[in-house]
């Protein structure tokens, strides 16, 4: 079974997530933003830092095999705390793991509930459907996204 890693972004060569974080396959699933560079990379890890060191919040790079695949968490949003997680198309097939890492994540930091925003470029996910105590479709940064308010077990 392939290792996966979750390293703390301050332990991260911030070169090796700007490709990921540039793939026009993810970004098409993410909200706009400027292309990463080696100039604005260290702004956004700082951000995501700063975010790990809040109350209930927790973000990593993933590392799959040794390699950068991209980053997950729990970060607050307006509603109450949401996980994100961001990979590379070639390590999209461990979704499912990198997904139960964060909701034990979920549970160790005490959320009864975390939500989960998928852009409208992502298919119904009748899984989540089916774990969420609610599903609502509405516009974040001028974009519509469908959100799963998912239990934590």
């Amino acid at each position: 079974m392939n290792t996966i890693k979750y390293l703390k972004f301050e332990d991260s060569n911030p070169e090796d997530l700007i490709s990921i974080l540039n793939e026009e396959s993810l970004r098409k699933h993410l909200v706009e933003h400027p292309h990463f560079d080696s100039s604005n990379i260290n702004e956004w890890i700082s951000g995501k830092i700063e975010i790990n060191a809040a109350k209930g919040c927790r973000v990593r790079v993933i590392s799959i095999e040794g390699k950068i695949a991209g980053w997950c968490g729990i970060q607050e949003d307006d509603e109450g705390f949401e996980i994100a997680i961001v990979i590379s198309q070639k390590f999209w097939g461990y979704g499912i793991r990198i997904f139960k890492a964060i909701m034990s994540w979920a549970k160790e930091l005490g959320h009864k509930e975390v939500l989960f925003h998928l852009l409208e470029t992502r298919r119904n996910y009748k899984s989540l459907v089916r774990m969420a105590r609610k599903v609502s479709h509405r516009q974040l940064l001028g974009r519509n996204f469908s959100t799963y308010y998912l239990l934590v077990p």
